[in-house]
């Protein structure tokens, strides 16, 4: 019998079992690194639904019999598989037709930009500590606003969408496919210098990681919100500090951060502590269980028919 560990929500594992089928020990492992690292060693894959755990080429090593590892995720930057081709890697990003219909990303990710553009945190720790001086919140209307999306696959498309209903000017920039009609297609420096919102929506890879760099931060529309859901090394995190830090950026809204998740003494999480225009979640965007649970048992079926073929 082939034995697959699964880090995630515990409450799925049962729906990874029944997905992997008959012949396939699917066992629960903590996402740590620790019990993650014991547990390898004998095991022939891995459902990996939680990112929480860099899985490294030495823990790879240390575990002969791994043959696969099924992310329930589109991104597997944190998993370093060597170059001998011993360890299969599938993503969801494999699987286009099941993430078409999953909108929590895109979701999150445009409730930042309403957090942002209207303050939401501070208002509602301004009423729990007793106050009401609706002046010191003033929004940013998005009506008749510029939205500029980086990234126009699928959730750079729910974007759109969302920004069209509420009545948003829209661009977008990515050089693989163009903008949904529509939509104007526009530089990313164009893009950073008259958008009032802007939101990153591109996958992590060698060619794109440090994609928006101080330049652009420098560029950027005075007041304007920036929004990353997709990975933190895509851009340069010092430069967006500092543009928060001067004003120049009115506030951002992260789902993500490089390095995580040990965050305790990142740039960013440090200074929004004592700062309202900096709002922080902890990439938590796709983790709705109506979702989690078609995933896991999608990366089941897949670690299962690679392990059996």
């Amino acid at each position: 019998m082939h034995k697959i560990i699964y880090t995630g929500p515990q409450n799925q594992l049962a729906a990874a079992r029944l997905a992997a089928g008959d012949g396939i020990d699917v066992a629960w492992v903590a996402a740590e690194p620790a019990a993650i690292a014991s547990a390898l060693h004998d095991a022939d894959g891995v459902i990996d639904a939680s990112m929480r755990v860099k899985i490294s080429s030495e823990m790879i090593a240390a575990a002969p019999k791994l043959k696969v590892i099924s992310c329930a995720t589109t991104g597997a930057d944190h998993i370093e598989v060597g170059t001998d081709g011993r360890v299969a890697v599938f993503t969801l990003r494999e699987a286009p037709e099941l993430l078409a219909g999953l909108t929590p990303a895109a979701e999150l990710s445009w409730a930042l930009v309403l957090a942002c553009a209207r303050n939401l945190p501070a208002a509602n720790a301004h009423v729990r500590s007793g106050h009401w001086v609706r002046e010191d919140f003033p929004g940013l209307m998005l009506n008749g606003r510029r939205l500029g999306i980086i990234g126009c696959g699928r959730i750079g498309g729910w974007m759109l969408r969302y920004g069209e209903a509420f009545g948003m000017n829209r661009v977008g920039y990515d050089p693989h496919i163009d903008p949904p009609t529509g939509v104007a297609k526009a530089s990313l420096n164009e893009l950073f210098e008259t958008c009032d919102v802007i939101s990153l929506h591109v996958h992590l890879s060698d060619t794109t990681r440090g994609m928006i760099t101080e330049d652009h931060f420098n560029r950027v529309k005075q007041g304007a919100v920036f929004i990353n859901t997709s990975r933190g090394a895509l851009i340069d995190e010092n430069a967006l500090l500092r543009a928060l830090e001067s004003g120049r950026l009115g506030a951002a809204g992260l789902d993500v951060l490089d390095g995580e998740p040990e965050i305790i003494d990142h740039p960013l999480r440090r200074y929004g502590e004592t700062h309202d225009n900096l709002l922080i979640t902890p990439h938590c965007g796709g983790f709705s269980p109506d979702a989690v649970a078609k995933v896991v048992a999608h990366a089941a079926r897949r670690a299962a028919r690679h392990l059996i073929s």
